[in-house]
C-alpha cells in the first residue's frame, strides 16, 4: 500500500529546549470532523501540550486547536482532552517510565500521514536551567564552525 506524503501541522520546538528526550512514540488521534478540517487548515497548537497515561490509557491535555471557521454548530471546544490510540503494551512502557521521577510525556510533532492524524509523543526528562544554557553555548559553537569551514 502506498503510503502518502507527510504533512506536518505543527511542531512543539520549544519541547526540544526544555526537555532531553529519552524515547519517541508515533500515536493516532481520536478527533471530531471539525477537528480533523481544522488541522487540515494547520490551526494547531502543542506549545503547553503533556499527555498521561491514566486508567489504561494515553490522554492528551492543553493541545490547542482552533474552531473550524465553517461549522456553524456542533463546533469542538479547543482545548478539550484528547484520547491518543497506542498498542497496549506501549501504553505499559510509558506509563512505567513516564512516573520514574523527573519523567513527562510532551508531544513533539502533528502531522497527516497517509490522511491519518498522528502525533509523535516523547519520553523526556526537563533540563536544568545550566543545561539548556549549554545547550545553546553548543550550538553557537557549531555555528561559528560551519561559518569557518563555508569561509574557506
Amino acid at each position: 500500500m502506498e503510503k502518502g506524503p507527510i504533512k506536518i501541522v505543527a511542531e512543539n520546538r520549544k519541547a526540544r529546549h526544555d526537555y532531553t528526550i529519552v524515547d519517541q512514540y508515533e500515536a493516532g488521534l481520536v478527533l471530531t470532523g471539525t477537528e480533523v478540517q481544522s488541522l487540515r487548515l494547520g490551526k494547531a497548537n502543542l506549545k503547553d501540550s503533556y499527555a498521561k497515561v491514566k486508567d489504561g490509557e494515553v490522554w492528551l491535555y492543553q493541545m490547542h486547536i482552533s474552531p473550524y471557521p465553517f461549522a456553524y454548530y456542533n463546533n469542538h471546544d479547543p482545548l478539550r482532552v484528547r484520547k491518543l490510540l497506542l498498542h497496549k503494551r506501549e501504553i505499559l512502557r510509558l506509563y512505567a517510565k513516564a512516573n520514574e521521577q523527573g519523567h513527562t510525556l510532551v508531544p513533539l510533532k502533528l502531522y497527516f500521514k497517509a490522511g491519518k492524524a498522528k502525533i509523535t509523543l516523547a519520553l523526556a526528562k526537563g533540563k536544568r536551567e545550566f543545561d539548556k544554557r549549554e545547550a545553546l553555548r553548543e550550538r553557537d559553537r557549531k555555528r561559528e564552525v560551519e561559518r569557518a569551514r563555508r569561509q574557506r
